[in-house]
């Protein structure tokens, strides 16, 4: 049985990083028929009732204590209104899926420069080892490597360049401040409030968007897959693995997202996938065992 356990933690990482790299799909076949946040308002609200369903029927326990569901909501705001509602907002106004991908997946290196840096002071900060920013530094290179082909394809503006960098630095955050200030909790029901913070938050600005939403099979199929896959598993699994690991080999797993992302629109749209993307893909995929097997040393 421990062996058991210990094997579906390993896969843990490998299964998050291929539900999370579907979202740049579902942005594909959804975004044409709805707008960003009152799609996004539609998704929290099905994924908190799913939630809630959960909780009771597996009589799951709620947090004690105002402070963790003050916790909690502020990371809900941040990992899910602020960077969800970037990336969308930032592909609905036009901006390349390559761009964002490439812009979202500098997390690792800002998590990086925060715990190296800015906290090099504090006794429980880690000490990041040369192997952790040679492994940041090779995710990088690989990454711009598969993304940068892409990142012409769609206008550039002030606006949605400023929603992406928001998008980005919401999930940083977010990711920093659970690991930093959140006790172990049950999945279930911290993403329950943390969904319900924020769709507190993004109700406002659905509110003020005119577009109709059109309910077709794309659309309906977009938010199945959104709530019960993203939500539901990609959502749950990021947040145990931010319990489990450190923050820095946490976020080195999105350097795999692009990557991933590029092999499943090559699958399902026929985009086209250079020998340059391919070395790139392996030079991501170097740099995250570098970053996970370092800090796996340093334990």
């Amino acid at each position: 049985m421990a062996r058991d356990n210990a094997a579906l933690l390993r896969l843990m990482p490998w299964v998050f990083v291929l539900i999370w790299s579907t979202g740049f799909v579902v942005a594909r076949f959804g975004m044409p028929h709805a707008p960003p946040f009152s799609f996004l308002c539609i998704r929290y609200a099905l994924s908190v009732a799913c939630f809630v369903v959960w909780i009771d029927w597996t009589q799951a326990p709620w947090p004690r204590g105002t402070r963790q569901w003050g916790h909690l909501g502020v990371t809900g705001i941040l990992m899910h209104a602020g960077y969800l509602g970037g990336v969308w907002a930032a592909v609905k106004q036009g901006i390349g899926a390559g761009t964002v991908a490439l812009l979202v997946g500098l997390q690792p290196v800002l998590t990086a420069i925060w715990i190296g840096w800015v906290t090099r002071g504090a006794d429980s900060a880690p000490t990041l080892q040369r192997r952790h920013w040679l492994g940041l530094l090779l995710g990088l290179i690989g990454l711009a490597m598969v993304v940068w082909p892409k990142a012409g394809i769609g206008e550039v503006t002030l606006s949605n360049l400023s929603l992406a960098v928001l998008a980005l630095l919401s999930i940083t955050a977010g990711t920093l401040y659970q690991k930093r200030f959140l006790a172990p909790t049950d999945v279930r029901s911290a993403n329950a409030i943390q969904l319900c913070a924020a769709l507190l938050v993004s109700l406002p600005l659905a509110w003020f968007e005119s577009e109709a939403i059109r309910w077709n099979g794309q659309m309906l199929g977009a938010m199945a897959w959104s709530v019960l896959v993203l939500t539901l598993g990609g959502s749950s699994l990021l947040y145990l693995l931010i319990q489990r690991g450190a923050a820095t080999r946490v976020t080195s797993l999105l350097y795999l997202v692009p990557p991933c992302t590029a092999c499943m629109a090559w699958l399902l749209f026929g985009e086209t996938v250079t020998l340059a993307m391919l070395a790139g893909m392996a030079l991501t995929v170097a740099g995250v065992f570098m970053v996970m097997r370092s800090a796996q040393a340093a334990q």
